[in-house]
């Protein structure tokens, strides 16, 4: 006598382990418990899936067996992979999550400190500016390409400071030395 039962087991294509527990009864009938574990899912749930239990005589068992447990274990067997493909994607975007908080906590503190730097700079400046060192003060004031959403503000200390160096021969400001009644000799 052939019988095709481990080729019909394998078309189930499933993944894990299958259990199959068979208990005659006293009444010539048999239970069968059909469980299939799969130790790779990572999920606890995966333990509380119920095994399959079928209730009949040889004969009944023999002709719909395959039919009864079918669907039932291809949707435990799925549903089992499925939660492990979960439990890594959410394993993976906790990591994600934790590089990207990392990542972000990195940008705020160097941010944090630039503006701190930017701030010493410009103190020290104002510092330089009443001793009335202007071109000390224009020197330790902050650069405009480092901080570039302050150009405003630099460049208006910048302009203030040199009005205070020597005068230039093209500034308005410059007063002339001679009258016009005076002869150069």
């Amino acid at each position: 006598m052939q019988t095709n039962f481990f080729r019909q087991i394998a078309k189930l294509d499933l993944t894990g382990d299958l259990q199959i527990i068979l208990r005659n009864t006293t009444d010539n009938s048999f239970v069968l418990s059909v469980l299939l574990n799969n130790e790779q899912c990572g999920d606890e749930a995966r333990k509380m899936i119920p095994p399959l239990n079928l209730r009949g005589t040889a004969e009944e068992l023999d002709n719909g067996f395959f039919e009864s447990i079918s669907m039932p274990l291809q949707t435990a067997s799925g549903l089992m992979v499925d939660m492990e493909s979960f439990m890594k994607q959410l394993e993976e975007t906790k990591k994600k999550s934790a590089m990207e908080k990392q990542k972000t906590d990195k940008e705020n503190k160097e941010r944090e400190a630039k503006v701190k730097k930017y701030k010493e700079c410009l103190q020290k400046a104002e510092e330089l500016e009443k001793e009335g060192k202007y071109k000390d003060a224009w020197t330790v004031l902050p650069k405009i390409t480092d901080y570039p959403e302050y150009t405003d503000t630099i460049r208006k200390k910048q302009d203030e400071y040199e009005r205070h160096f020597a005068p230039s021969l093209f500034s308005e400001t410059t007063t002339n030395d001679f009258t016009e009644n005076q002869v150069i000799s």
